[in-house]
Parts: structure tokens; sequence; C-alpha cells
């Protein structure tokens, strides 16, 4: 007896590779959504952690450039143990995990999508980024306004890929977000002041509900997040 082998025909296979085109086209989008989502979230419950690492820190008093007993917030070199910075030395245990040590050329730390960067008052509060190599006495930050100030972005990887918001955050440990297109990529993040009401100082009031200094054309609005 002979054995007929039959496979698909053409017309078969195209009607497969459409019906996986059609669930390709519906579950993509969905996943990039909950990847986008995912980090977002993750971005956020991150700067809540820098709140509570800042504020062990400056109730530690281990950096405390002008002696005068108060201690100032930190860095994430600082905080997670990378250099003593300001301090005499390393702190140990550190208060932020050890992933917060190294800093990219434009001081940013990367977690899940999303670029870190901390703030440090200088001069008349002037947004004080901090270096690669982590803050130290020659920053140039302002050890009186340094005890009670600092602020925290981030901001994604790949806008639109990786993230859509941008969070800000500080002593105050309220977490805001806007969304701004061009805030995308390593250098290309928020100023030290976007967030704020009065432009070149981190010392003012946060613009809650305005747009801050973000760029005039992002139309963007600085609000709450949960």
């Amino acid at each position: 007896m002979s054995r007929k082998q039959h496979g698909f025909t053409l017309i078969e296979l195209m009607i497969v590779i459409a019906i996986i085109a059609i669930i390709a086209a519906i579950a993509i989008p969905n996943l990039l959504a909950a990847r986008l989502s995912a980090n977002e979230t993750a971005a956020i419950a991150t700067l809540r952690n820098i709140i509570s690492a800042q504020a062990q820190f400056q109730q530690g008093g281990r950096a405390d450039q002008d002696a005068d007993g108060t201690g100032e917030y930190g860095g994430f070199v600082e905080l997670s143990g990378g250099g003593a910075g300001r301090m005499a030395s390393v702190l140990v245990p550190p208060v932020l995990s050890g992933g917060f040590r190294v800093l990219n050329g434009n001081g940013e730390v990367t977690r899940s999508g999303y670029f870190f960067r901390i703030f440090l008052p200088g001069a008349m509060g002037a947004p004080t980024a901090e270096p690669m190599a982590g803050y130290t006495a020659m920053t140039g930050i302002d050890s009186d306004l340094a005890e009670t100030t600092w602020c925290a972005y981030s901001h994604p990887v790949n806008y639109n890929q990786s993230g859509n918001r941008t969070f800000f955050t500080n002593q105050a440990g309220d977490v805001l977000g806007c969304e701004v297109n061009t805030y995308s990529g390593t250098g290309n993040g928020p100023a030290g002041d976007a967030a704020f009401t009065v432009g070149g100082a981190i010392t003012g009031s946060v613009d809650i509900g305005g747009p801050g200094q973000t760029p005039a054309a992002a139309a963007a609005v600085w609000v709450q997040v949960n």
C-alpha cells in the first residue's frame, strides 16, 4: 500500500502567517506599554528609596564640611559607600545600594531604563550636579544650604521605549512627574532647576501644577504621583 504524505499548501501557510501577524500586532504594543509602566513604577520606587537614604545620611552627620554639628545631604557615591567624598571615610554600612556607586560621564546612574541624577546647592542655591567621581570638598557645595536642600531627577534612557515620564523629588519627600520628549538619553535630562518656580536655584518652591523651568514648547506640568 502506498502512503500519501500531506504538507501545508501555500494558502494554508499564508493563513498561518497572517494569524501570527495579527497576534503580534495586538501583543507587542501591550508588551511595550507594560514595560514602560513597569520602568516608571520602578523609577518612582527608586526615588522613594533615595529620599529615605538621604534622610538617614543627613541625620547621621557624616558629611559636615563646616563642622557645625549638622549633617549635609549627599550624592550617590557617598550614600552607596562608593567613596569618602566629603566625609572622613567611606560610609559603612551604606544607606543606598551598591548599584549607585558607578556614575557615567554625566554624573548619572542607570537603573531599569532610567537615568538618575542628584543635585546639591552651590552658591546662592545654584543646582550643582554630582560629578562622575562624586562630590568632594572642592565641588563648591554650600555647606549650610546642603544641610536642608537636595533634589534628584529621573528621566528615560530612551523616551517612548524605556519610559515616557520624567520624575523629580527633593527633601520635602514628594515625587512629581511630567512628560517632556526631549528628556531622553544620557546628558539630556532636566536641568537642576527644572521643577522649580524660580530658575537658577533649588532652594525655592517647587512648581507643583506648573511647568517650572521645563522647555516652554513641551507644555509640561509637574504633578504629584502616587
